[in-house]
């Protein structure tokens, strides 16, 4: 949706699937750069930092980009000769809560879509937007055009939801690190849900936990083959995430390394070791609205212990203020402390599950590359570390390596 000739080649793949009788719906996001050119006008017009401004304007202002290209597909449609329509989220309705700027997705009144596809017509969404109970725009934060779309599908009860996007595919990393990161063509819904949790920037979490839920077949394609590529070759082409793990998946036992360059660490040292102390702290940050991720507890050491934990980079100066100015004096604690440049690398694979030594493995390559360990979580089919961001690339090239990821499977 980059330019009116990118979106005319969107109209050309959209108007391909409709004649061959598929009803379309199609959640466009706004054209590229085009969110960032608003916040940056806001930015211009505050005498403040962007998150510390209305966040209930930002979603107003941040909106009308998606409208915006939503209607030019539309108009781009017609021209193609198609029956097009094109609805804001506040018009579906597209029902959300009020947490401005990371909104999520209650229920979809679906009436007014199914009518339209039922009249043949393409109905076109905007992404990333829906209304709140009492009718103020909320946006769902970033990648959040593939949460809507995903919420959308589910709501239809479509057969599959597929992903345009600028990769053409998951790989087992992100190739821009590792060149010889090779395209997966099938991931389970597990792995997926991992490897988005951990920093994979191929889908929003949000749009694989919405998949997961209501089982949605996704499909994650490029937006940049030709849009007049055959439908059943493009129907079989990129990555499906799949909710059945048969025999013809591929069953590595690691299937993907995934990383994220936007961790930050705090810990608070020196708190009382009682019970309810982790609730105390955590509680504080998650009434901010802020997402904890890593956590650990140190062992007690005559009465007092050490809590660390770690968010989103954009949240750190927020709940680093947070804590030194509510939590540290409520406790009693010694001080708190924090590292704004830390990383976080995953190895994920449903294969982890049968297999012992995944962990160990892992680390002892950390370790033969002189890279220290600073955190770990752990489940089922994933294993993560916390990391020195500048370790980050050498970390992900390792770990790929060693754990045959450049090899295609058997």
């Amino acid at each position: 949706m980059g330019s009116t000739e990118r979106i005319k080649n969107v109209a050309k793949r959209v108007a391909k699937w409709a004649r061959a009788g598929h009803q379309m719906v199609v959640v466009p996001s706004a054209m590229s750069g085009e969110t960032n050119r608003l916040l940056g006008l806001a930015k211009e017009l505050s005498l403040t930092n962007p998150g510390d401004m209305h966040s209930r304007e930002l979603d107003a202002l941040a909106a009308t980009g998606e409208q915006a290209s939503s209607a030019l597909l539309a108009i781009a449609l017609q021209a193609e000769g198609l029956s097009a329509v094109s609805y804001a989220g506040w018009q579906v309705a597209i029902k959300t809560n009020s947490a401005h700027t990371k909104a999520r997705i209650e229920s979809i009144d679906d009436k007014k879509v199914r009518a339209d596809l039922e009249a043949g017509k393409v109905v076109i969404i905007t992404g990333f937007q829906g209304v709140d109970v009492v009718g103020n725009i909320t946006t769902l934060g970033r990648g959040g055009s593939d949460t809507s779309a995903v919420a959308i599908a589910a709501a239809l009860k479509a057969h599959e939801c597929l992903i345009y996007t600028d990769v053409d595919g998951v790989y087992t990393t992100d190739p821009r690190v590792v060149p010889e990161a090779r395209r997966l063509q099938t991931v389970s819904f597990e792995e997926m849900l991992e490897m988005a949790s951990m920093g994979s920037k191929v889908l929003q979490i949000r749009s694989v936990e919405f998949a997961g839920k209501y089982k949605v077949p996704l499909r994650v394609l490029s937006s940049f083959t030709d849009w007049d590529i055959d439908i059943d070759t493009e129907a079989k082409s990129g990555t499906l995430i799949s909710f059945e793990e048969d025999e013809k998946m591929e069953q590595a036992i690691v299937s993907g390394i995934a990383f994220n360059r936007d961790e930050a660490k705090i810990s608070v040292l020196g708190v009382p070791d009682t019970p309810g102390i982790a609730y105390q702290i955590l509680g504080a940050v998650a009434d901010a609205n802020i997402e904890v991720d890593v956590i650990i507890q140190n062992i007690s050491k005559e009465g007092k212990t050490d809590f660390s934990f770690t968010v989103h980079r954009n949240d750190y100066a927020k709940a680093m203020d947070l804590l030194k100015s509510k939590v540290l004096p409520e406790l009693k604690a010694t001080e708190v402390v924090g590292d704004a440049k830390i990383c976080k690398v995953s190895i994920v694979g449903i294969g982890m599950r049968s297999h012992v030594g995944i962990a160990s493995k892992m680390f002892g390559v950390l370790a033969e590359e002189g890279i220290n360990i600073q955190m770990i979580s752990t489940s089922e089919i994933k294993t993560s570390v916390v990391i020195d961001e500048k370790y980050m690339e050498l970390a992900v090239r390792a770990l790929h390596k060693a754990f045959d990821l450049d090899q295609a499977a058997a």
